[in-house]
């Protein structure tokens, strides 16, 4: 039987006014909307700037740099699109005006135009479009996110590209939404609509009018503000979407829901639900975090934390969304404390943390700050705090454990001293020629390694009783037959049992002192076995602690809201039995 060839049907989603206003989180959101009305939908981001990808782009400019399973280093708004559709999106998911010149230009040396005078129209509108079309084969909804805003010169190849998409698919195959910020001036008060009337100007200058209005503002805009802009943007009232700021991102969709954004875009893409959604789940989850049972408070020891006069928080949204998934799941508030490992460098540690009922030191790179990292690490181990590190994480509580338990009292990472003695975490095999080189961008290890985890320990416990195992044991299985990602793979015996997670990073745990820390009693429970027959450790614990833990990995990249990572889930659970014995223990001595 010859298989359906259908054409998938298109929401592209721009920005007007400025960016940063939640254009991802509403492509998101509808994306999940479809896919509760039937629909398999994916979603596209393309960002305007010439860096080939996110991976050298600074973290607390540009927020945090997603990972993809097969290695792209993406914009963190893919990381938005996995969360909520629950699907794992490959590095061709992302494009940006590097990758297409890039492209281009390499056709061109090689020959591959035949001679032709290459030009921006067609040939990098033409790559554009292929590009936007292939990631959508095989789904019925393609959503397209298009970075920045409609008046930026860097948009304009994308807008053109994508008016000529609509040109041979059909206009009855696409919609386009406007997400747009409606101001409210502190010195008149009152919500302006002006920006998104210009806003709709410079989109209709491409040819494309809005068929929605998604509007973005501080508090819900009123009828006389929906009146001014059905007259001006001659769109009908009910297509101008009320979206003012929540308290919770996963309350989006419930609240677009609620003016039936999804069936009004599937009339308009002349298309019906396949069936009744069901958001009993996804509203429990977001009730739990609106109004749980218990709190607890976490401190976040990191470097990428302060940019200027404000707090750049971003740099970690994805840890951020995992202890709320983590928490949503177990009935509890995850307040999160944001501290500059700096802070720590002069010591200070244990009068700041001591409220603090876990810690988490979330990836990193560079010497700045490691010290601060340390001491937190070291107060977190000694006094059973709960304690979960993720890649910079692990590679500092190795140090740490090696300078105070160990007693090499000069260990450190490489990458922090290169002239160390005990440098129990070096860089990795292969990563010295890169750096010498100064190949950076996409040189790092990157993307899913399957890592073989220990019998009886608690992070195999985590990945089975969570169900991650069992999921896992497909992707390696499809992995197995797919010889291009062998490396990924590695060896893994048949008796073995395995998980996939994510990585970026040049530096590992070196070799040489395995043994010597299995010795003094830290347990490494998970390792990705080379072809050549490397180990590289890829989880540690202490078994005698009440949570210690860390990756080598970024599990934070697989988090989902209705799955929440295994090593959060078991952070946020020991964090809060830590909390009930430390209140139990203050009544008992009150009682006394």
């Amino acid at each position: 039987m010859k298989k359906e060839n259908r054409t998938p049907k298109y929401i592209v989603v721009a920005g007007g006014v400025i960016s940063g206003v939640g254009k991802g989180l509403a492509t998101a959101s509808i994306g999940k909307i479809l896919q509760y009305y039937g629909y398999k939908t994916t979603a596209i981001k393309i960002d305007p700037y010439l860096n080939y990808d996110a991976g050298t782009l600074r973290p607390t400019e540009h927020g945090e740099v997603w990972v993809t399973d097969d290695g792209g280093e993406i914009d963190l708004d893919l990381g938005n699109y996995e969360r909520f559709l629950g699907l794992d999106l490959p590095r061709t998911n992302n494009l940006t005006t590097g990758q297409i010149y890039h492209t281009v230009i390499e056709r061109e040396r090689r020959g591959e135009y035949l001679g032709q005078t290459v030009q921006p129209i067609p040939h990098i509108t033409d790559e554009i479009k292929d590009r936007v079309q292939r990631a959508a084969q095989g789904f019925d909804i393609a959503l397209v996110e298009i970075g920045g805003t409609i008046g930026d010169y860097e948009n304009m190849p994308f807008l053109f590209a994508i008016k000529g998409l609509e040109r041979e698919i059909g206009e009855a195959n696409i919609t386009y939404v406007l997400v747009s910020y409606l101001p409210v001036p502190g010195h008149i008060n009152e919500m302006k609509t002006k920006p998104t009337q210009h806003a709709v100007k410079l989109l209709s200058e491409h040819g494309m009018v809005p068929d929605f209005i998604i509007c973005r503002a501080t508090h819900p805009i009123d009828e006389v503000r929906k009146r001014k802009i059905e007259i001006s943007a001659n769109i009908s009232a009910d297509r101008i979407i009320s979206a003012p700021d929540v308290d919770v991102v996963y309350q989006v969709p419930i609240h677009f829901e609620s003016e039936q954004v999804g069936i009004k875009m599937l009339s308009h893409l002349g298309i019906e639900s396949k069936k009744e959604p069901d958001w009993t789940r996804w509203n429990g989850l977001v009730s739990r975090i609106r109004e749980p049972s218990q709190t607890v408070k976490i401190a976040m020891v990191g470097k990428y934390v302060e940019i200027g006069d404000y707090e750049f928080t971003d740099s970690y949204i994805s840890v951020n969304q995992s202890l709320e998934h983590a928490g949503a799941n177990l009935d509890t508030r995850v307040e999160i404390s944001w501290i500059d490992s700096a802070s720590f460098e002069t010591g200070g540690s244990e009068d700041v943390l001591r409220c603090f009922d876990g810690l988490i030191v979330p990836g990193a790179f560079g010497e700045g700050g490691a010290e601060g990292v340390i001491e937190a690490i070291r107060y977190a181990r000694e006094n059973g705090v709960p304690f979960l590190g993720l890649c910079y994480g692990l590679q500092m509580a190795v140090v740490e454990y090696a300078r105070h338990v160990i007693g090499l009292k000069d260990a450190n990472s490489a990458e922090n001293d290169p002239d160390t003695p005990h440098a129990v975490i070096d860089i990795q095999m292969g990563q010295r020629e890169f750096m010498e080189e100064n190949q950076f961008g996409g040189t790092m290890r990157l993307g899913g390694y399957v890592a073989a985890l220990r019998r009886e320990s608690v992070v195999l416990d985590l990945y089975d009783r969570t169900g991650r195992l069992e999921e896992d044991a497909w992707r390696i299985e499809q992995l197995k037959k797919n010889p291009a990602e062998a490396f990924r793979l590695g060896v893994i015996l048949d008796s073995e049992r395995g998980v996939i997670e994510r990585h970026r990073h040049r530096y590992e745990v070196s070799p040489k002192f395995v043994d010597l820390f299995d010795e003094y009693g830290l347990i490494f429970s998970g390792y990705h076995r080379r072809e050549d027959g490397t180990k590289l450790m890829e989880f540690i614990e202490l078994p005698d602690h009440p949570f210690f833990i860390a990756t080598q990995a970024h599990p934070e990249f697989k988090s989902r809201l209705e799955q929440p990572a295994p090593l959060f889930y078991g952070f946020v659970e020991a964090v809060v039995a830590h909390a009930k014995a430390r209140i139990e223990k203050s009544v008992s001595k009150q009682n006394a």
